[in-house]
């Protein structure tokens, strides 16, 4: 059977509407039920997607020190204690 895509869909359009105002309705109901039941850690979270372009990391970057090495592997800097193969530069971790 062929689709003619190119014909309006009031139908669906319709429905949709309809199922997105008790959709909206529903979910007002929901958050009038939460009360005080609001964990107060989840209003100290920031949410995905917020917009983060006023904000400045200050995060201190030390150079690497004379007893650690770069793992050629992972690229992570890693204490000399944690060397598994000197010839290869590589950590006990990605060697394992």
């Amino acid at each position: 059977m062929a689709t003619d895509y190119d014909t309006p869909r009031t139908t669906e359009l319709e429905d949709s509407e309809q199922s997105l105002e008790a959709l909206k309705a529903r979910r007002a109901d929901a958050a009038a039920d939460l009360g005080d039941d609001v964990d107060p850690f989840e209003t100290e979270l920031g949410l995905p997607g917020a917009d983060l372009s006023g904000e400045e990391l200050t995060v201190r970057v030390l150079p690497r020190q004379a007893d650690e090495f770069t793992c050629t592997s992972c690229y992570l800097v890693h204490h000399r204690s944690q060397l598994y193969d000197a010839r290869r530069m590589v950590c006990r971790d990605c060697a394992a």
